[in-house]
């Protein structure tokens, strides 16, 4: 009976069927087989990407959501793989698809749209190795976009539209009162300098007169009789230049009235003024 000739490529394992039914698993290389009565199938062991593109999910606060992710994976169990499902791919793919539901949907909205690198993580952790259930184990898994519905990104723009507008009025106001209250100081200060110097130039003056009635009164205080005597005959000598013809003296100083006319005379009175006491 002739012999056929397989070649299994490198990074793949050759499953030999006999009559249809698996009998081993052979290295890559050249494997001879009986035609008609056997085969044999490559499987790929290398890596393999897989996306899963626009998979709705509803959150834990009831917004709809559409996920994307892509997964690498690789076959580590050829004959599960083969013959213990029918497609293990679409199945390992429906069981991260239930994962990254019940992972999302204990989330809120924008706790999720905030955590990929957590639910990332969650999902690896929560798929761990298939490989006793698919033959298949899952290296890399990410989630390239949440994206919310029509309807909520246009609310979420409008709440951020209102969010930056009452920042921007709350800046304004702010930016007004500081203003006002730098403005309030500047003209207080003012008032207070202004007020300040004031009560310093009244100080100055009060100091000024009073150095100058101390100074009256010392002086006067070490005056002697001649020098009241000097300025009575420099009152007497004023009056009698004067057009006064009433003059008022206290009964104490009675006795000078008789040194009048000596006065007058010495002072050179008109003849013709008349005086009257």
């Amino acid at each position: 009976m002739p012999f056929g000739l397989r070649i299994v490529p490198q990074n793949n394992r050759g499953l030999v069927e006999t009559l249809g039914k698996y009998k081993r698993s052979v290295d890559p290389g050249f494997h001879f087989y009986f035609p008609f009565f056997q085969k044999i199938k490559n499987v790929s062991l290398a890596m393999e990407p897989l996306a899963l593109p626009n998979y709705s999910i509803i959150t834990k606060d009831n917004a709809d959501v559409s996920a994307s992710l892509t997964l690498n994976f690789h076959i580590t169990d050829p004959v599960k793989y083969q013959y213990e499902n029918t497609d293990s791919v679409e199945s390992m793919a429906q069981l991260v698809r239930g994962h990254l539901r019940d992972i999302i949907g204990r989330m809120d909205l924008n706790e999720a749209l905030g955590s990929t690198a957590k639910i990332n993580q969650e999902l690896t952790l929560a798929i761990g190795d298939l490989t006793n259930t698919y033959g298949i184990n899952v290296d890399r898994i990410n989630i390239d976009e949440l994206t919310p519905s029509r309807a909520i990104q246009e609310a979420m723009d409008k709440q951020l539209t209102a969010d930056r507008e009452r920042v921007a009025t709350i800046a304004k106001a702010e930016g007004e009162a500081k203003s006002i209250e730098l403005t309030t100081k500047a003209k207080n200060d003012a008032l207070m300098a202004t007020a300040k110097a004031e009560a310093d130039a009244t100080k100055t003056r009060a100091n000024a007169e009073r150095y100058r009635i101390d100074t009256v009164q010392a002086g006067l205080a070490e005056a002697t009789e001649k020098y009241f005597q000097n300025q009575s005959i420099n009152a007497f000598s004023d009056l009698a230049k004067s057009d006064t013809n009433l003059v008022v003296v206290p009964s104490d100083s009675a006795e000078e009235f008789g040194k009048l006319p000596v006065v007058g005379k010495l002072l050179g009175t008109k003849d013709d003024k008349n005086t009257t006491l």
